[in-house]
Parts: C-alpha cells; sequence; structure tokens
C-alpha cells in the first residue's frame, strides 16, 4: 500500500576484600555522569587511596554505533567521578575477546566485572571462574541466558522486549494499518544478542494483532550505519513494495535512509522508518521527518553502574534487575529534545 506523507501524531556476590570499611563508606557517594575522565585511568585523589580504591574490569562490546560510544564514555566518565579505577577493554564485538578479558580480570583480582555481552548464550564457565574467585559480575546494557543467576549480581539495563512492543504499538496506531496490507521489513541487530533477539521478539506480538501488518523480510545490519545500508539495499532490490522500515537501532535505520534515497524514494513518507535509542543523529533525522518514530534506549549508564558497584563491593543488598526509564519520540518531541539532548 502507498502510505500518505502526513506526518503521523506519539544483583549478595561480594568479594571479600580487607578494605570493606573504605569500600563500604564509599557506598555512600554520590556518582554522576560527568567531565572528563578517561577509561583505566584513576583519578590523582583515588590513586592517592592506594587499597582502597574500588577496581572494576570493564568489557565493553565495542563502538559499532553512536549509542554505544555514548555509553563508554558514560561508564568511563562516571567512574572518573566516583574514584573508581577502570580497567576498560574493547571487545570488538566479538565474544572471544569478552571471555578473554574477564578472564584478565580475575586474574588480576579486580573487586568487581562489568560487562555488556556481545551475545547471549556462552557465558557460564567464565562467569563461574569469576564467581569461584569471588568477583561479583554486573551485566550491563545486554544479558545473558543462563540458567544460574548466582553467576552475577544485576543486571542494568534496558527492557528490549518492550523497547519492540512500544514500536509495534505505534504501527498499530496509524489509520494506514487499517485500511490494507502494510509490507514491514527488518533490521535486526547483531546476531544472537539480547536486543535483536528481544527488539523483534516484542515487536512480533504486538503487531500480530493486526492481520495487516507483515514482515516481509528481515536480516541482521549488526547494529552498523554500513549494515544498515547493505541490507537495505537489498531489501529494496527483492521487495519494491516496502511500507515501513523497523530497524533495532538509529545507526542502521540511518544507513538505510541514505539506501532509501539513493533509490529515489523519500523516507518517512514513501517509507515510514521506525528505529531505536534516540541517539542525536537518530533524533535530528527525526525531526527532519526522515524517521516517524523513535523508542528511546538510555546509554547513559555510567552513574548507576558505580552505584551498584560500590555496594555490592559493600556487601549491600542490590535488586537482581534495574530496569532504566525511558521514552518515545515524535517529530514534534525530537525538536523539543535535541537542543539538549546529552547524547
Amino acid at each position: 500500500m502507498r502510505w500518505t506523507t502526513e506526518s503521523a501524531p506519539r544483583s549478595t556476590i561480594r568479594r571479600p576484600v580487607a578494605r570493606l570499611a573504605a569500600a563500604a563508606a564509599l557506598a555512600l557517594a554520590v556518582t554522576a555522569c560527568g567531565g572528563g575522565g578517561g577509561g583505566g585511568d584513576a583519578p590523582a585523589d583515588a590513586a592517592a587511596g592506594g587499597e582502597d580504591t574500588i577496581v572494576m574490569g570493564f568489557s565493553q562490546v565495542g563502538a559499532e554505533s553512536g549509542w554505544r560510544t555514548a555509553n563508554t564514555k558514560s561508564v568511563n566518565d562516571a567512574a572518573a567521578e566516583a574514584g573508581i579505577e577502570l580497567k576498560f577493554s574493547d571487545a570488538q564485538q566479538k565474544q572471544e575477546n569478552q571471555i578473554k578479558a574477564i578472564r584478565s580480570f580475575i586474574q588480576q583480582r579486580v573487586d568487581v566485572i562489568a560487562f555488556s555481552p556481545v551475545v547471549e548464550s556462552g557465558w557460564d564457565t567464565v562467569l563461574m571462574e569469576a564467581k569461584r574467585a569471588n568477583i561479583p559480575v554486573i551485566l550491563t546494557d545486554r544479558a545473558v541466558d543462563s540458567a544460574d543467576t548466582s553467576l552475577y549480581a544485576t543486571f542494568l539495563g534496558s527492557d528490549f522486549v518492550e523497547e519492540g512492543k512500544k514500536a509495534g504499538q505505534w504501527l498499530l496506531e496509524q489509520p494506514e494499518s487499517s485500511a490494507g496490507p502494510v509490507n514491514i521489513v527488518e533490521l535486526q541487530g547483531t546476531t544472537g544478542s539480547a536486543p535483536a533477539i528481544d527488539r523483534q521478539e516484542g515487536f512480533a506480538e504486538v503487531i500480530a494483532g493486526n492481520p495487516n501488518l507483515k514482515v516481509i523480510a528481515s536480516q541482521t545490519g549488526d547494529f552498523t550505519r554500513s549494515g544498515g545500508k547493505q541490507v537495505m539495499e537489498a531489501f529494496l532490490k527483492a521487495h519494491p513494495d516496502i511500507d515501513v522500515l523497523y530497524a533495532h537501532n538509529d545507526d542502521m535505520g540511518l544507513g538505510a535512509i541514505e539506501a532509501i534515497e539513493a533509490a529515489g524514494k523519500v523516507p518517512g513518507q514513501d517509507i515510514k522508518i521506525i528505529t531505536v535509542d534516540a541517539v542525536k543523529d537518530g533524533m535530528q533525522a527525526l525531526a527532519d521527518g526522515k524517521i516517524n518514530f523513535i523508542v528511546e534506549c538510555n546509554p547513559l549508564l555510567g552513574g548507576q553502574l558505580m552505584d551498584l558497584a560500590k555496594k555490592v563491593v559493600a556487601g549491600e543488598q542490590i535488586p537482581p534487575r534495574v530496569v532504566t526509564e525511558e521514552t518515545t519520540f515524535d517529530q514534534a518531541a525530537a525538536k523539543e529534545a535535541l537542543p539538549t539532548r546529552q547524547y
């Protein structure tokens, strides 16, 4: 069907360290995403604290998107602000690199390990090694599918299934969804990753209620702008009748916009676009009308992560799941939010 061009309406595991008293005191400190700390370097006052300084080993997925860059900066800045020594490792989107980094952190006897898993499965062995070493683990941003929840202290991050549901609900509410067949293509995130699995699941669950809405093609773009462009080019060649694009992150959506424009179509009009993240570039495209709806996924987890790390090292009880608060944006909301957007 042809879409109208009118814009639519919107973790207790604790390492028994000798410095318990100092760590407990640290747990009371205020944390925030602040000014200019860099990865792995402790601030001068923390270094002066010597053995009293909490040491965190952090393994990041990589730098595949604007969201991930903002997330990394938030973790680095918050660690510096909180006086936590950060040992940072970039996995470059490879699980074997993360496992190697976690084992290195265990050998270094860090106080706490945090990581954002590249994929959901295959973590039990290395997490059991951390548990046997009495080093607590905090999952950030992404979950693991282990049945043994004692292998990690808590999971801090978004509800990816809910994000997919929000995307599907917006589509259900559009008048075109009840007027006739709607052909949808889906740009998935990294295969096997929690956000890709869950965002697909949530979206599919919601649109299943409307027989007019049909996903005619779904393929991974690996959360990258170049991947989104390449896959969208293939979608356009195979399916000339695409009505809607659902991209699991802004970067893939932005890459897809390039492909859509190169094909002589108007993004946001000829093909409606729904994305997840709400980074600045995506929000600008939404404000410009090239994206129609964005579901927020907040990358600024650093402050919460450092607070949880202090508490778990001090032996305090923390919840097994900490969900970040997020919203959604249409064009008007994007224009209003952009001037003060932090990422």
